[in-house]
């Protein structure tokens, strides 16, 4: 019986690492716990791991690993494991059981407020199409040879990132992409992971909900280089972002990217990865590209400097990844990732875009994009989360207002809270619109905007992208912005 902890925690440990690689199960979910397993008690944002050790013992758990202080029922049989980090220790455990210290493909990591699914999109594209066998966590979906789920979260836990990694290797994956949210990095979902490159890509305001502040933000943001990246060399940081210079004075070793011209009061004094935009229309772009004396040029279907700056972190991380400029140029099969930018084609030949953004950088990043193409006028479409940070709701107003000719506001995924309450939110952002529509009702302010459409305006419906569904309250509806705007022009 061992009710308390033992004098030697860490030889503990390590005949519990010898016992998980040899098949042992590891829960984190007291629900879940079968007979003879472990139980992690990892401390939550919202719950503590530690209020549940009573239900994992009920159900059969063998080994309770939690953090000091904790003492195991009187009469419990189960061994505790003390660690001064149960995060960590299960990163410890996960690497055991699935076998993943030693990943036999190279890994990279995406970070960052705008950009990490259309960076990971073209990192995967270049591993692919130079034949390659990719594999893809992120935003959207879960995806390697012979599998594919669509994504709740854009980090998964670190159990199931861990036996996905591992069912990668198994299916002959030479090249991985993962996003990594500033959500998972706090929370430590990524212990027991190796990234043989990290990009960042921006960031700006979102989150604070959860973070509280910029600062606490970025710091988790910078946890991806400074935890988890195996060298510093393989970083590929945003020299035009604010704070991809403060990480990057912290980091010279790093490459710096950006794009020429951008701010010639900034030089990365590294390894600078740039690009010039040397042609740009509405079937994309010509980029050239420069690194350590080289230049090569891309061709790209993607429009806008957000996107030349996208293309860019790509392509570092690929370099990191081992690949060459020569290889690059299979970008220009690239279109990019769903529900980004994504052009939806239709018989009345409108153009019509649908986008992600749903934060006020994201959306001046596509306005200014399509403002910067042949189109007489811009007409967005936008609404505000639910139950999410409230500040940036007049802030993506402004941004609509100073880049749109057209502003239709309406809800996006309201959750818990009352659709006209968050417009209201937003509102004040508008007062200097050219125009202003608002409606709740999403398929209407979609079918508004269309209305206002002439042959030679372009139309951006912006904040739910690729998703399938508007959550009112606890309940998922079917909807899907490219869907219904086909059904509408139909």
């Amino acid at each position: 019986m061992h009710s308390g902890v033992s004098a030697n925690n860490l030889q503990t440990l390590t005949e519990l690492l010898a016992r998980v690689a040899g098949g042992l199960e590891i829960y984190t979910d007291s629900r879940q716990v079968e007979p003879g397993g472990v139980f992690v008690a990892v401390p939550g944002h919202a719950q503590d791991g530690r209020e549940f050790i009573p239900m994992a013992l009920a159900r059969g758990a063998t080994y309770v690993v939690a953090a000091p202080g904790v003492v195991l029922p009187e009469g419990s049989s189960a061994v505790l494991v003390s660690h001064p980090d149960p995060r960590c220790a299960l990163g410890e455990l996960a690497k055991a059981r699935f076998g993943t210290a030693n990943l036999p493909f190279k890994l990279a990591g995406v970070t960052g407020t705008n950009g990490k699914t259309t960076v990971a999109y073209l990192v995967e594209h270049i591993v692919r199409e130079n034949g390659g066998v990719p594999g893809v966590l992120g935003t959207v979906e879960y995806r390697w040879p012979g599998h594919a789920e669509v994504a709740n979260l854009t980090t998964p836990g670190c159990l199931k990132l861990h036996s996905m990694l591992a069912a990668m290797a198994a299916s002959g994956v030479n090249g991985a992409v993962m996003e990594a949210s500033s959500h998972a990095l706090d929370q430590d979902r990524l212990a027991g992971i190796g990234f043989d490159a990290a990009v960042l890509t921006n960031v700006t305001q979102d989150h604070l909900d959860y973070h509280g502040g910029m600062d606490d933000y970025f710091a988790s943001k910078r946890r991806l280089f400074e935890v988890y990246l195996k060298d510093r060399a393989n970083a590929v940081i945003n020299f035009d972002d604010t704070y991809g210079r403060k990480l990057l004075a912290d980091m010279p070793e790093a490459i710096g990217y950006g794009l020429e011209g951008e701010d010639a009061g900034f030089r990365h004094p590294g390894r600078a990865l740039t690009g010039r935009i040397a042609s740009q229309d509405g079937n994309g772009m010509q980029l050239e590209t420069s690194f350590q004396g080289r230049t090569w040029t891309i061709a790209s279907p993607m429009a806008g400097r957000h996107n030349a700056q996208n293309l860019l972190a790509a392509q570092g991380a690929a370099l990191c990844m081992g690949f060459s400029p020569e290889q690059m140029a299979v970008l220009a099969t690239c279109q990019g990732a769903p529900g980004r930018l994504e052009r939806v084609t239709n018989g009345k030949g409108l153009s019509v875009f649908v986008d992600y953004a749903h934060t006020p950088d994201a959306l001046e990043n596509v306005l200014k994009a399509l403002r910067s193409l042949d189109f007489d006028r811009v007409i967005a479409v936008f609404g505000c989360g639910g139950d999410r940070d409230r500040t940036k709701r007049p802030l993506m107003a402004r941004a609509v207002a100073k880049w749109a000719d057209i502003a239709v506001l309406t809800s996006d995924n309201p959750r818990h809270e009352a659709p006209e309450a968050i417009m209201a939110d937003a509102m004040p952002g508008l007062t200097d619109a050219k125009k202003v529509i608002a409606d709740p009702d999403r398929r209407k302010a979609i079918g508004l905007a269309l209305h206002e459409m002439g042959p030679r305006d372009v139309l951006l419906i912006a904040g739910k992208g690729h998703e399938t569904y508007q959550q009112i309250g606890d309940v998922k509806h079917p909807f899907n912005d490219v869907t219904v705007v086909k059904e509408l022009l139909s």
